[in-house]
Formats: structure tokens, C-alpha cells, sequence
């Protein structure tokens, strides 16, 4: 992430490659996405229920795997819909 006041975060752990997962970015070369990791994180907020699922998670896996989800939405401004008064 950059931008004043942050770091510039080294992702080590989050890898993309054509042939795996069509190149989507993954945790260290598996075939287990960003994508699924946050989603996982995001219902069930329970850390060893999660362990159990991956074992092959670590504490940093997962730590990475937010933090580049959330530098991929940084400063993007996204439309919610409108909602009118009833």
C-alpha cells in the first residue's frame, strides 16, 4: 500500500501464476485464491474452525491475504445503488 502516512507492503506470500487458479492471485503457489481465503475469513470469523478446513494456513497467510484485498480497493470509489424513501 502507499500513499502519505503508509508503507509500501511486500506481499511474499500472495503469488500469481498462469497456470494456476487461470492467474488469479493465490496464497504461496497453492491452489487456494485470495479470493476464497477472504472469502472464508468473511463468514466464519472463527480462526481454528478455519484452521481445521486449511490446515496448510498460516497466521501470515491469512494476514497478507486481507491486507492485498485491501490494498487491490484502495481509493477506488465504487456506486452504491440508491435507495429511495419509501
Amino acid at each position: 500500500m502507499s500513499g502519505p502516512g503508509r508503507e509500501l507492503m511486500a506481499f511474499d506470500r500472495i503469488t500469481v501464476d498462469p497456470q494456476v487458479m487461470n492467474g488469479q492471485p493465490c496464497i504461496r503457489g497453492m491452489r487456494l485464491t485470495v479470493k476464497r481465503v477472504v472469502s472464508v475469513l468473511a463468514h466464519n470469523l472463527d480462526r481454528e474452525a478455519l484452521r481445521a478446513d486449511y490446515p496448510e494456513l498460516e497466521d501470515e497467510d491469512l494476514r497478507q491475504a486481507l491486507a492485498y484485498a485491501a490494498a487491490m480497493l484502495e481509493d477506488r470509489w465504487v456506486p452504491a445503488p440508491t435507495i429511495e424513501p419509501s
